[in-house]
């Protein structure tokens, strides 16, 4: 035995001899493989487990639940592949394959082959590492195209030309960058070139597929790392090109703005150090998304780049349909930090109304934490004292926004009288009126004329009603 990994080690005793049983060869292989020298398996909760056999997979499959006595074997005819769930693991068996196809398909024609074959269709070296769970070399590495060293210097690189990887499955592209943001690697200088020249490929692949693959860049610890690469080779033209137009610096009388670009990616990467999920880092994705529609050059102003917050929010969803990304509360999410992204320094000056704050708190409820991490980590500027000013700035905010909130607790707010009680105290039945005073309530208790309180909204509910009820 070589490499395998203790823990794992009775497993793989038992899944040799139910190869052996059936008489079929069985090997270890992919990320499993690749992560075990990365040093990233030994801590993992869950581990997801893939095997390569010189026959049936669900064949071997069925006689490895049976040793392990495991009861949820599942079973996919139509792939040939089965799947065992077993205390932290989940083990995925598949036959040995080889592929081909043709130049205007992404679907492969899938024939039986050899472990070489299986090994030649992996995307990059790093994932064709296998180990062998045979009798005669339990454990042995097998490494055809030096992944192991590819892994030593950080390079991902595709086992084979890259073009025919690439125009094999032109998602491998994506994947490539992913797995350079993830493990922060480089990526070997002919895959890159390939990346380049076949870039345009891309758009045979599904939506649904692209932006799997971008979110997992999104969530890398450094995800600016892989939206410059798919800027710089092309890819990011052909699925998100407003965010390419952010792109670039113009220039008028000597003045230029900042490339909203590379701040995009700097704000993203900020939000990423503070720990944001998927849809606060989204939002810094989009914050400045409208920019280049709002550019505008204003003698003795500067570059002003008005509206873009309401615009940008605006395109939001039509964006996240286009990505296939979720169009519920999470897009809303997102649209509702692009629209407020702006609101929290302009709240810095001391003459800002109480009523000014509690707009904002009403507005953005139990997301106002996620705008004000937003707002900081828009502060993109080199210059430390700027920084230091501006958090300063956002300090004061969030002091008053905490005062207002103690004193109005506009967070979620709801009124605090029902269309019920209107109707029965005013006698009138249902229609647009009834939502008309509620919202003269709101705006006296967002302008900060009547407290936040039932009474005193019931009350100016009696002072109002000859307005709207004749």
């Amino acid at each position: 035995m070589e490499d395998i990994p203790e823990q794992h080690q009775e497993v793989f005793e038992v899944i040799s001899e139910a190869g052996e049983a059936v008489g079929q060869d069985v090997y270890v292989v992919g990320g499993y493989v690749r992560d075990f020298y990365l040093n990233r398996t030994k801590d993992a909760d869950e581990q997801d487990i893939d095997f390569v056999t010189i026959g049936s997979g669900i064949e071997l499959a069925k006689e490895i639940s049976e040793r392990l006595g495991a009861d949820n074997l599942s079973v996919f005819k139509q792939f040939g592949t089965a799947h065992i769930r077993y205390e932290n693991m989940d083990l995925e068996f598949v036959g040995a394959r080889k592929e081909s196809y043709s130049r205007d398909s992404r679907k492969p024609i899938v024939e039986d082959g050899t472990l070489e074959d299986d090994q030649l269709r992996r995307d990059f070296t790093i994932n064709a590492l296998s180990w062998s769970l045979n009798k005669d070399n339990f454990g042995q590495l097998i490494d055809p195209f030096e992944g192991i060293q590819d892994l030593k210097k950080q390079l991902i690189r595709t086992p084979v030309d890259p073009l025919k990887t690439f125009d094999d499955d032109p998602l491998r592209m994506m994947r490539a960058i992913r797995f350079a943001t993830q493990l922060q690697f480089d990526i070997e200088s002919q895959t890159y070139r390939g990346i380049e020249e076949m870039a345009d490929r891309i758009e045979i692949i599904s939506k649904e597929r692209i932006i799997e693959e971008l979110n997992k860049i999104v969530m890398a610890p450094k995800p600016s790392i892989g939206f410059a690469h798919l800027f710089k080779t092309g890819l990011l033209h052909h699925f998100f090109p407003e965010l390419v137009k952010l792109h670039g610096v113009k220039e008028v009388r000597g003045v230029r703005h900042k490339d909203n670009f590379w701040h995009t990616l700097k704000v993203l990467d900020n939000v990423a150090k503070k720990g944001g999920d998927l849809w606060l880092r989204w939002a810094a994705i989009m914050h400045d998304i409208a920019k280049p529609a709002t550019q505008k050059f204003e003698p003795g102003t500067g570059w002003t780049f008005h509206g873009h917050d309401a615009l940008g929010a605006h395109w939001v969803k039509g964006i996240f349909r286009r990505l296939g990304l979720p169009l519920d509360e999470r897009m809303r999410y997102v649209r509702k930090l692009v629209r407020l992204h702006l609101r929290p320094i302009a709240l810095v000056s001391d003459e800002v109304t109480d009523s000014a704050v509690r707009r904002l708190i009403y507005e953005a409820g139990d997301d106002i934490e996620d705008l004000m991490l937003l707002c900081r980590a828009d502060i993109t500027s080199k210059n430390d004292y700027k920084v230091k000013r501006y958090n300063q700035n956002f300090d004061r905010v969030e002091e008053k926004i905490q005062r207002v909130e103690e004193k109005d607790r506009m967070r979620n707010w709801t009124n605090p009288i029902s269309g019920d009680e209107i109707m029965d105290a005013l006698d009138i039945s249902p229609g647009p009126v009834i939502g008309d005073i509620k919202d003269a309530i709101k705006e006296a208790i967002l302008d900060g004329e009547i407290p936040n309180e039932h009474e005193a909204a019931y009350n100016y509910m009696l002072e109002i009603k000859d307005e709207y009820v004749s």
